[in-house]
């Protein structure tokens, strides 16, 4: 099965930007779906952004506006770009892949911390 491995988390002030980003083992042309997951203190893990091979993407709604999901099938990359970072944005990222309408694929995390 596919890997998945993040990078690019770490320390940024609030109003900063990061950008995320997932390297796959192996093609993911196949996958339709990628996505970015969430884990923060206190709280479920939760849906932050997805996308289809055909560029649709979703957002969940506090992020609306202000990250942008992205992928590069020749590559084997998806991104998360995040700007205007909130403390509240703290927490483990996840990179993810879906099939048969599950996300079946996971990478470790990668953490990133929003301190003011």
């Amino acid at each position: 099965q596919v890997q998945l491995v993040e990078s690019g988390g770490g320390l940024v002030q609030p109003g900063g930007s990061l950008r995320l980003s997932c390297a796959a083992s192996e093609s993911i042309a196949s996958v339709n779906l990628m996505g970015w997951h969430r884990q923060r203190l206190g709280k479920q893990r939760e849906l932050v952004a997805d996308i289809t091979n055909g560029g649709s993407r979703r957002y969940t709604d506090s992020v609306q506006g202000r990250f942008t999901i992205s992928r590069d099938n020749a590559k084997n990359m998806v991104y998360l770009q995040m700007n205007s970072l909130k403390s509240e944005d703290t927490g483990v990222y996840y990179c993810a892949a879906a099939r048969q309408g599950f996300w079946s694929h996971w990478g470790q995390g990668t953490q990133v911390f929003v301190s003011s």
